[in-house]
């Protein structure tokens, strides 16, 4: 059966339906994945709710679905785009296939389409809104697109402990990843995962030792109502955030952000760590970016910068214990060589370990 992929500029790009057809317009923001690996970190990465990714590379799914390499218990991409996704899969750890996964969640699949061509209209007029539906006859200017943010849909309800370390660190969750908690647990922390709109208070009565703000979807202003309460955490507390957490940490202190053309999505984004002279490839989500000329009066200085387009990748708090990435050191996908960050934030969570806290 064939289907239909209508951006919001009036294009329209044919295909066929990998998994079964859906039975109303599937809507989401349209952005593109570059990694050759990963798609099934990527359809389950919390960051990518309700948007409608196109993946660059030609083949996906050849080697099929597992039970372990899932950031979060179900996916979250309004939908799939590929050139090629319903080939024979092979690996010894597969279930199942990326066909059957996403039939499983009813989240259609698009193949036979020119992903190339879906790419250079979004590298040269932005990500934008995207429809995919089975009929060539639709109205993109009759549609009212406006998405909520996506925070509270992702963060979970509860406070959930893992683990029994001696250095306890709460994560608070916007949309994490499995494998940031994975990394923290594998270095011998106690983690309490608390809902996006914990209270300073109530992380103060957990008595932590650390704080980190992990990846999530949206625009970070959607999260401004809780910046006062952000910016008490990380002032109390060695503080670390990752993507949409470093967003958060620069808002706190008074930094902005800015939304770029099409975003960084990919498992190979060169980034030079200005203090140590150094470059690592990284894997990186993210439409946003935080402002640098915006940081100037501010306590938080550039770390990090990406080589490309020098935007900013990670800042570093002038006098405290504060340090950011917009990049993912714990990769999944991709290189895991800027994990070393997650060492330097514990090493400032043992050295701050006994003092008394900043906070009360």
């Amino acid at each position: 059966m064939k289907g239909y992929l209508h951006l919001q500029n009036g294009e329209v790009f044919t295909g066929k339906w990998l998994t079964s057809q859906p039975q109303t317009v599937i809507s989401g923001e349209m952005v593109f994945f570059t990694g050759m690996t990963g798609y099934q970190e990527v359809l389950t990465d919390p960051s990518y709710k309700d948007q409608i990714v196109v993946f660059t590379y030609p083949l996906i799914g050849n080697y099929g679905i597992n039970k372990s390499d899932f950031e979060s218990i179900k996916p979250h991409v309004a939908g799939v785009i590929v050139h090629r996704g319903d080939m024979m899969h092979s690996h010894y750890d597969a279930e199942m296939s990326i066909v059957q996964y996403l039939n499983k969640w009813n989240v259609p699949m698009l193949g036979n389409v020119d992903t190339r061509a879906v790419v250079k209209r979004i590298r040269t007029k932005g990500s934008m809104p995207a429809y995919m539906n089975t009929t060539a006859e639709f109205n993109v200017s009759e549609q009212n697109f406006h998405a909520d943010s996506p925070v509270p849909l992702v963060s979970q309800q509860q406070m959930e402990v893992h683990g029994d370390g001696n250095h306890h660190i709460v994560l608070m969750d916007f949309g994490f990843k499995k494998s940031i908690l994975t990394y923290l647990l594998e270095k011998g922390c106690k983690v309490t995962v608390v809902p996006y709109n914990t209270t300073a208070a109530q992380v103060h009565a957990l008595k932590p030792d650390g704080i980190l703000l992990s990846n999530g979807p949206g625009d970070p202003v959607d999260m401004l109502p809780y910046i006062a309460e952000i910016q008490a955490i990380a002032s109390s507390y060695p503080t670390m955030g990752i993507c949409l957490g470093h967003q958060l940490i620069s808002l706190a202190f008074g930094g902005k952000t800015k939304k770029l053309l099409f975003g960084h999505r990919g498992a190979n984004q060169p980034v030079a760590d200005i203090f140590n002279k150094s470059v690592f490839m990284t894997s990186q989500n993210h439409s946003y970016v935080v402002d640098e000329k915006s940081l100037e009066g501010t306590e938080l200085q550039v770390r990090f910068k990406q080589v490309n387009d020098g935007s900013i990748e990670g800042v570093q708090h002038k006098t405290l214990p504060i340090i950011t990435t917009q990049f993912h050191p714990e990769a999944n996908p991709g290189p895991a060589e800027s994990a070393v960050i997650f060492d330097e934030f514990l090493q400032k969570v043992k050295s701050s370990s006994g003092r008394e806290k900043v906070y009360a």
